[in-house]
């Protein structure tokens, strides 16, 4: 028996409904698609889908006719003389199998509930008679990405699903040349992979690629869908200078006190894809390679590449998160959270391996936004907000820091609290920075007390990692307040603006940090900037380093002038340590 499938969301008086009619007698095969409220009456709806299936039946009976005319086909046997002119009669209706009688002259919504019942009610169509299939797991849309290198993962850009457990569906994906006739119906499809994502091949250049698509639930398996790529895959820029890196973490750590942690500013597309950026900003790098459809492609695989297990990324777009690193990074067993920067569509996301760590906490605010209110901020606030500019700018900036608190699956007596930020980068704005740092430490500290407290934790076993773009190099009072603890009045980032210097003012934090991957030369490096502005900050007396991935030589760095480049798909350099805990024994 064929399926017709009926879908209704929670709280829509819409119906989708969607069958497939294929008849050589009538010479169709079409997936007819409507959509009908469930306050109308069935007859309603009947008349207008049979109306319009007699209209292709009479369309491909006319077509039928017209081949025969010029000496080509003839029509199917059985279908009648003069198909076109008289037509058998196209009929559709509802049937009721229990009571043996047509369902007629009740609401659409009524007969849903006789399905949802699990009455057996056919919708029959032509000579076929159609089982209902009611809210089937279903795509609801997905299309594949305009650029796919090989050697990189290619995902779909979107898949919209319902009523679907996506981790019991079943994904293909296959390739096929298209022919001369550009008619994508002809292609040949051999299959390539299996899974969500697929890694495309060297083989598959110059090919299309198909995406198929059976969602499923714990209950049944909805219709098949399939897409197929707009564009051919394409060869790879060749060797990217993280892929020797990825030669230091080609395996997971598996040493219960040990983990590794990834800081990245991936660059957001709302700073990348603007005249500006690409005459101006990032001239020196050719404009496909500044497009985020390609650099995702690098920069996924080249944060999964070091087989982190914790990742702090900083501006990554809101969009991206969710179309493309959370679906993908789930797949690779990650979990993460995302914070944006006020209302800038970009921000911060935290991701952990679910295999390493539990998270039991999430937590992210803005700075501008809980300056005046938030208790940790009242001491320093009050020191500052006399001064009506500076506290009107540091009040309008949508910096944000994002926090969460780890529990170790191996050995659940440690716990880390991940801090994330990306400070406000002006060049006349040390000042601001610097009382972002104080703020930030105000914040982590708080929390840190807070969740000792609650959970009853040693601090031999619970220690701080903060990462992120600190837009400040080592010279500055942020980096002196992490690994000395504190920062004087006499600090000259205080003056870096006159009209909103910072006057009288000291900051202290009592934790003991470290940076893990000390102070390289560079980790942003641009035609107009370059410089360490990048750290993963890490509490000494509680954690020690392992090893730290050495970062791309300065010849790599200029072999397009700057980054980024089509081999680098960002203006900054990923950062990589793995940490280990210094007390053992829990």
């Amino acid at each position: 028996m064929h399926i017709a499938y009926f879908r209704q969301l929670p709280n829509e008086e819409q119906c989708a409904i969607s069958f497939r009619v294929a008849s050589e007698r009538y010479r169709i095969d079409k997936v007819f698609n409507f959509s009908r409220n469930v306050t109308e009456n069935v007859d309603a709806s009947l008349e207008r889908m049979r109306a319009n299936i007699e209209k292709e039946v009479r369309k491909k009976g006319a077509a039928g006719k017209g081949a025969k005319k010029k000496g080509k086909a003839a029509p199917v046997e059985g279908a009648g003389e003069g198909l076109g002119e008289a037509l058998p009669d196209v009929r559709v209706r509802f049937f009721d199998v229990e009571k043996n009688e047509d369902v007629r002259d009740v609401a659409f919504a009524e007969l849903l509930s006789k399905v949802r019942d699990e009455r057996e009610i056919l919708l029959k169509v032509l000579d076929d008679d159609f089982r209902i299939d009611l809210n089937s797991p279903t795509v609801l849309a997905v299309s594949l990405p305009q650029s796919i290198l090989a050697g990189f993962f290619v995902y779909p850009s979107k898949l919209e699903m319902v009523f679907t457990d996506k981790e019991r569906s079943e994904f293909l994906w296959y390739r096929g040349k298209m022919p001369k006739s550009n008619n994508a119906q002809q292609i040949e499809w051999v299959l390539a992979g299996t899974g969500y994502s697929y890694m495309a091949k060297p083989e598959d250049v110059g090919h299309h690629l198909k995406f198929s698509c059976v969602p499923k639930n714990e209950l049944k398996a909805g219709p098949l869908t399939e897409v197929i790529s707009g564009t051919q895959v394409q060869a790879g820029p060749g060797q990217c200078p993280f892929e020797v890196r990825h030669l230091f973490t080609q395996n997971k750590l598996t040493n219960q006190y040990q983990f590794r942690v990834v800081t990245y500013n991936i660059l957001a597309d709302l700073y990348a894809d603007s005249d500006y950026s690409r005459t101006e900003l990032f001239g020196y790098c050719p404009n496909y390679a500044l497009h985020i459809d390609y650099r995702k492609q690098l920069f996924i695989k080249e944060i999964l590449g070091y087989n982190a297990d914790i990742v702090c990324l900083q501006e990554v777009d809101g969009k991206v998160y969710d179309l493309d690193l959370l679906p993908v990074f789930k797949v690779k067993n990650f979990d993460g959270h995302y914070k944006a920067k006020g209302k800038t569509a970009e921000g911060l996301a935290t991701f952990f391996d679910c295999s390493r760590f539990e998270v039991l906490d999430r937590q992210g605010i803005t700075f501008g936004e809980n300056l005046e209110t938030l208790e940790p901020f009242q001491g320093l606030w009050n020191q500052i907000k006399s001064n009506e500019k500076l506290a009107s700018r540091i009040k309008d900036r949508s910096t944000a820091i994002q926090a969460t608190l780890l529990r170790s699956r191996q050995n659940p007596a440690k716990h880390l609290l991940v801090a994330n930020t990306h400070f406000y980068f002006h060049p006349d704005a040390d000042h601001i920075r610097l009382l972002q740092g104080g703020l930030s430490m105000l914040y982590v500290r708080d929390l840190y007390e807070r969740f000792e407290a609650q959970y009853g934790l040693n601090r031999n076993h619970f220690a701080i990692v903060f990462c992120g773009d600190f837009n400040s190099t080592p010279e500055c009072g942020m980096f002196r307040l992490m690994t000395q603890r504190f920062v004087g009045t006499e600090m000259a980032d205080w003056q870096s603006n006159e009209e909103e210097a910072v006057r009288g003012v000291s900051l202290a934090q009592p934790f003991p940090f470290q940076s893990a991957c000390g102070t390289p030369k560079y980790t942003n490096f641009t035609v107009g900037f370059k410089a360490c502005i990048d750290y993963i900050y890490y509490q000494c007396d509680a954690l020690r380093v392992n090893d730290v991935v050495p970062l791309p030589s300065e010849d790599e760095l200029t072999a397009y002038d700057a980054i980024p480049s089509p081999v680098f798909p960002s203006d900054h350099v990923a950062l990589v340590a793995s940490l280990e805990w210094n007390h053992k024994s829990g």
